[in-house]
Parts: C-alpha cells; sequence; structure tokens
C-alpha cells in the first residue's frame, strides 16, 4: 500500500490518509467543501460539491489519475433536496462511460458541511 498525498486537497482532519493506492486501485478519502488553501469551508451547496470535485481531482492528479479512472463514487448528502444540484454540478466533471455511484442521505456530515464525495480508482 502507499499512500497519496497533496497540498492542492486539504489535509486529512483526522487519523485517515487523502488516498491509498493499493495494488492497481486507489481508493480516495471522502473529500468535503474545504478550499485547501484557506482551510476554509466553502458556502452553499453549489460551491462545496465544486470544491469536492476539485479537491478529488486533486488527489487523483497526485496518483496519475483523472476521473476517467474512478470506477466509484459515493455520494453522501445532508439533504436530498440537494439531490439535483449536486447531480448536475459533478456530473459536469465527468465523460461517459461513467462511473457506478451511490447516493446516500446521511444526518450530519464533519464541520456541517452539505456534501461530502469520495472514490474508487483503477490505476491500469
Amino acid at each position: 500500500m502507499k499512500e497519496v498525498f497533496t497540498k492542492k486537497a486539504p489535509e486529512a482532519i483526522g487519523p485517515y490518509s487523502q488516498a491509498i493506492v493499493a495494488g492497481d486501485f486507489l481508493f480516495a478519502s471522502g473529500q468535503i467543501g474545504i478550499d485547501p488553501e484557506t482551510g476554509e469551508v466553502v458556502e452553499g451547496i453549489e460551491a462545496q460539491t465544486k470544491q469536492v470535485m476539485e479537491n478529488l481531482k486533486a488527489v487523483l492528479a497526485e496518483a496519475g489519475a483523472d476521473f476517467s479512472n474512478v470506477v466509484k463514487f459515493t455520494i453522501y448528502l445532508n439533504s436530498m433536496d440537494d439531490f439535483q444540484t449536486v447531480n448536475e454540478i459533478y456530473g459536469s466533471f465527468l465523460e461517459k462511460p461513467y462511473p457506478a455511484r451511490a447516493t446516500i442521505e446521511v444526518s450530519r456530515l464533519p464541520k456541517d458541511v452539505l456534501v461530502e464525495i469520495d472514490a474508487i480508482a483503477y490505476l491500469k
């Protein structure tokens, strides 16, 4: 296993890595809408979703990958009322064939953010 770390995404806020490469797979920890330059959570569902995707993009890039390598995303939403907004922004970062995905409404997320997304990527 190999740890992936980049300063272009927020540092972990707990005992975990931004991502781990195990064999041909990268397992990216859930990213939230923290701006890595300021360390602050951005405001609103649109800005948070964009920041989450930029953070994931940076973690993938550090491992020599991009969104085309992702085989599965999991999206955690504070409210399913935000599903359409998140879906549109998330989708704007992707091209066909789209990866598999699960979307789950949760009661609360770290730092009271509105969205968190993790990813599994195939590196071959």
